[in-house]
């Protein structure tokens, strides 16, 4: 399977990229070869080994919640570039 220039020329028009020709046509050849090593890869026996939902064995590393110490509110706000009535001010993202 091939990607053709025309197929390139669609998905750079869909995600709205200006390339040049030349542009168009290194990243037809590079499409190209990525789809060669996946078909490389497809020949490949891996009968033998087993399914793994993560390339790295993960383990949680959660401590204990345990309570300890917390700050005053004045001492959490003391960083604060703008607070108002014992409160952090920040920028509104929602305007309702």
């Amino acid at each position: 399977m091939s990607i053709s220039l025309e197929e390139v020329r669609h998905v750079a028009r869909l995600a709205r990229l200006d390339l040049g020709e030349a542009e168009m046509m290194s990243l037809q050849s590079e499409l190209n070869a990525l789809i060669g090593h996946f078909e490389d890869i497809q020949h490949l026996d891996v009968s033998a080994i087993d399914p793994a939902s993560h390339a790295v064995t993960m383990h949680n590393v959660w401590s204990e919640d345990l309570p300890g110490e917390c700050l005053t509110r004045a001492e959490a706000l003391q960083n604060a570039p703008v607070s108002k009535a014992g409160l952090f001010v920040v920028p509104t993202i929602l305007e309702g």
